[in-house]
């Protein structure tokens, strides 16, 4: 057999067909047009790189710094950890991988698999899921009428405005604006399916007196007379 160019796609369909466990390494090297020195030549280069092309052949300039096993441990570390710095995931890889790099090497490897920045969702540790269908079967038994929910929420009169702004490195990041500052107010409502059914305002913050005197007086006296009617 001559030589002859064997196309990306075709080396990694044949290492899908591999791994995968589809087809017997006979018929993979006979659909492909593979020898099996070549493919073991490659499945070693993919499990090596996570390509099947060799980097210097493949890439222009200079090789990159990470190679894909370095890649795969800072997924790791995001995944596990979402909130990390660049300068903790910089001291991480060079104490655990023995890798000295410049923390923007990092910034454009997570950025090339798709990793950015966002604002971080808060999810409660002691979250039961056993407990969370308990809770779901028990409220199942009530139709959405005899459902309320009561929330509450607070007011001010301080100026709004944004809490991020971009500056010169060393630098702080700094506006004027008039400053406003007034009063508290607190308002609480129970929410049902027909509205806001009932509601109290209190200047302050609500303690739990005033919480327990809303539930009794106005609450259960609501919900009572939405039964008798």
């Amino acid at each position: 057999m001559g030589y002859h160019r064997i196309s990306r796609d075709v080396k990694i369909a044949a290492i899908k067909l591999y791994e995968r466990d589809l087809l017997d390494l006979g018929d993979i090297l006979d659909c492909c047009g593979l020898s099996e020195r070549t493919f073991y030549r490659i499945l070693k280069l993919w499990r090596e790189t996570g390509d099947v092309i060799h980097p210097s052949r493949s890439l222009p300039g200079r090789l990159r710094s990470l190679d894909h096993n370095d890649v795969q441990y800072l997924l790791r570390l995001i995944q596990e950890n979402p909130d990390y710095f660049l300068d903790e995931l910089l001291h991480l890889l060079k104490t655990n991988r023995f890798i000295s790099v410049h923390y923007a090497t990092i910034y454009r490897e997570l950025k090339r698999r798709g990793v950015s920045l966002k604002k971080l969702e808060r999810v409660a540790k002691e979250r039961n899921d056993e407990i969370r269908a308990e809770f779901i079967g028990r409220m199942a038994q009530y139709g959405p009428e005899e459902i309320g929910f009561i929330d509450e929420s607070s007011k001010d009169e301080r100026t709004i405005c944004r809490r991020f702004g971009r500056a010169r490195k060393g630098t702080q990041a700094a506006k004027q604006q008039v400053f406003i500052r007034g009063r508290r107010t607190t308002i609480t409502g129970l929410l049902s399916m027909n509205g806001l059914v009932a509601g109290t305002v209190v200047e302050g913050s609500m303690t739990k007196a005033m919480f327990m005197e809303f539930l009794e007086f106005t609450v259960v006296r609501t919900v009572k007379f939405c039964l008798i009617m």
